[in-house]
């Protein structure tokens, strides 16, 4: 494989979810990688500035901090909460030289809860009807993002929006397509607020490229993730994740349209899918990386 073809490849730790944050800080500078994508769980294993030392002597950049977010709850207190969360989160993102922090909006729920109901369709929370408000919900996080914009500009630290597929939108995140997170996003500087282009979030809409190009036209997208989607659908969808080519999307068009839309910076490969979790990690990345190659990386070249 090219190294020169990888240079925008970047290795999403979630992908190589077994791995320590030291293991995939290694795995990554081995494989000839020079960007790296990091959840702030595994950086909460050494602490943000042991992580950051070691992201230096390993020569990677961290091309986004997963996540912030959770910011639609009703509850004063959990509210409280998650804005205090999201400071700290602003903060490590800094200290790690990352500029763009995922942002996961929150759905109609508390996410906590939905994780704890797992085992049963029962135990999910009955809402009310006032409580199934998604415009109301929408607000509560568009307020809460205003809150945390000039924390994030002090930081020099991107806020961004990641839309998630409309079937998350009870316990994840009540922004489903790009327009809605850039109706959000564009009530703030650019510089503060972007957005998420994922591949398996978003590859369904009708309206995709009108939306990647409005975002590159004002320079908000944060972040290009990919992923395929793969049928059958796993009992846990949000683990229907594969590597590209493996599924339904096609990246070549995708890519091409984030390209044009003038994002020229890392892509970052997150899967999530519990066969691959269980795969030995330099297989993953070997896979991956295949996968990136034939499936985007011509778009990459005839654009860049």
């Amino acid at each position: 494989m090219s190294a020169e073809s990888l240079t925008r490849f970047s290795l999403n730790t979630a992908t190589i979810k077994r791995s320590s944050l030291i293991e995939a800080i290694s795995l990554t500078a081995h494989s000839g990688l020079g960007w790296i994508g990091l959840w702030r769980d595994r950086v909460a294993e050494v602490g943000v500035k042991e992580a950051r030392e070691r992201l230096d002597d390993a020569g990677l950049r961290v091309s986004s901090l997963c996540r912030g977010g959770f910011l639609s709850t009703r509850d004063p207190r959990a509210r409280a909460e998650a804005l205090a969360d999201n400071r700290r989160a602003i903060a490590e993102a800094a200290e790690l030289g990352a500029s763009e922090l995922v942002i996961v909006a929150g759905g109609l729920f508390d996410f906590a809860g939905a994780i704890a109901g797992r085992a049963s369709a029962n135990q999910y929370p009955v809402l009310t009807a006032g409580e199934k408000d998604l415009a109301d919900a929408r607000q509560r996080v568009a307020e809460a993002i205003s809150i945390l914009v000039p924390e994030a500009l002090a930081h020099g630290v991107r806020l961004a929006l990641e839309p998630l597929h409309p079937m998350y939108v009870a316990d994840r995140a009540v922004l489903s397509t790009l327009s809605q997170a850039l109706d959000l996003a564009e009530q703030f500087d650019p510089a503060a607020v972007g957005v998420v282009v994922d591949s398996f979030h978003v590859f369904w809409d009708p309206a995709l490229r009108q939306q990647i190009l409005r975002a590159g036209r004002t320079g908000r997208i944060s972040s290009y993730q990919i992923s395929d989607f793969v049928l059958p659908l796993a009992a846990d969808s949000l683990l229907s994740r594969g590597y590209p080519g493996s599924g339904y999307i096609d990246f070549g068009t995708m890519t091409r349209w984030v390209t044009e839309a003038g994002y020229l910076g890392p892509v970052e490969v997150e899967i999530f899918n519990q066969h691959i979790w269980d795969s030995p990690a330099e297989e993953v990345i070997r896979r991956a990386k295949q996968g990136f190659l034939s499936q985007l990386q011509p778009a990459l070249s005839s654009l860049s």
